[in-house]
């Protein structure tokens, strides 16, 4: 028995209506969370040189290569001034670091010669000579020293008044030797002079008294005369340096060894007859034709 007390047609199932009233208030929605905060972006301009700056360097920059080209053009416009060094070798050759009006030191010319020779701006040497000659050693040094600049770059001989004996053995290594007429060259040979005081000595009553350790330890004192086996031994020193002096000489010219083997000097005009010398000139003559030659090497 249904005890509702609805008729059965009119009932029904009780619902909820959950829209709010119209004079309800409205509440507000929540509010998103919020984003972080946006990384600060970098300027544009950051990482750029500043236009001040870029104008300085590049006028600088300006400046550098205008100078660069200044002073290129200065030194080919001197070029007949620069271009060949001249090396002076004169007075008596000896080996060190010295030089006054009649001695030459070895290490002054060669020096001089290296220097040339790696100078970028000079491009040929001329060795100016007015000597006797000197001691075997010095002029081997130098010898060393112009062969190291014979390799990078022409080296031509001008003699003045005389280029003989060791000056001449220097000379020979040249690519060309100048000489005047009159000049005095060759003089190839060796010489080594001893002198004998001892007559006078024992005339004026003066004695020396030398204790030595060997028999030629005091060889060449002017208190007494060579004795046999010294003289020998000296003149082995003397053969020996000559053979390596006049053998050195005839290699490096075409040269008779029986035209200079007496060891006299030879004029100049002479001495370009037998290859002793290539031409009559002076300085200047050298020094263009020094020129000829590097203008031909490039």
């Amino acid at each position: 028995m249904d005890n509702s007390p609805y008729p059965p047609e009119k009932w029904q199932e009780p619902s909820i209506d959950q829209t709010p009233p119209a004079d309800a208030p409205v509440e507000e929605a929540a509010a998103a969370p919020l984003d972080p905060a946006p990384l600060a972006k970098t300027p544009a301009s950051a990482g750029r040189i500043p236009a001040g700056l870029k104008w300085f360097i590049i006028i600088i920059f300006g400046l550098v290569i205008i100078s660069g080209l200044c002073i290129a053009a200065y030194y080919l416009a001197q070029d007949d001034i620069r271009s060949v060094s001249i090396v002076r070798m004169e007075g008596t050759m000896v080996t060190g670091n010295y030089e006054d009006e009649e001695v030459i030191g070895s290490e002054v010319v060669g020096k001089a010669l290296r220097s040339a020779a790696d100078d970028p701006m000079v491009e040929a040497i001329v060795l100016r000579v007015n000597s006797p000659g000197g001691t075997p050693a010095a002029a081997q040094e130098i010898i060393g020293d112009l062969e190291y600049a014979k390799s990078k770059k022409p080296v031509f001989v001008s003699m003045g008044d005389m280029g003989t004996s060791a000056a001449y053995y220097v000379s020979a290594h040249a690519d060309r030797i100048y000489a005047n007429p009159d000049t005095f060259t060759a003089g190839v040979g060796v010489i080594w002079q001893f002198s004998d005081v001892s007559r006078w000595m024992e005339k004026e009553g003066y004695n020396v008294s030398v204790v030595k350790s060997g028999s030629k330890k005091d060889m060449g004192s002017t208190a007494r005369p060579l004795s046999t086996d010294e003289r020998a031994y000296a003149e082995k020193i003397v053969d020996d340096s000559f053979e390596n002096f006049i053998a050195d000489v005839t290699a490096e010219r075409s040269i008779l060894r029986a035209d200079i083997d007496d060891g006299r000097v030879i004029r100049g005009a002479d001495a370009v007859k037998m290859n002793i010398v290539d031409e009559l000139g002076n300085l200047n003559d050298a020094i263009a034709g020094a020129k000829r030659m590097a203008s031909s090497r490039r």
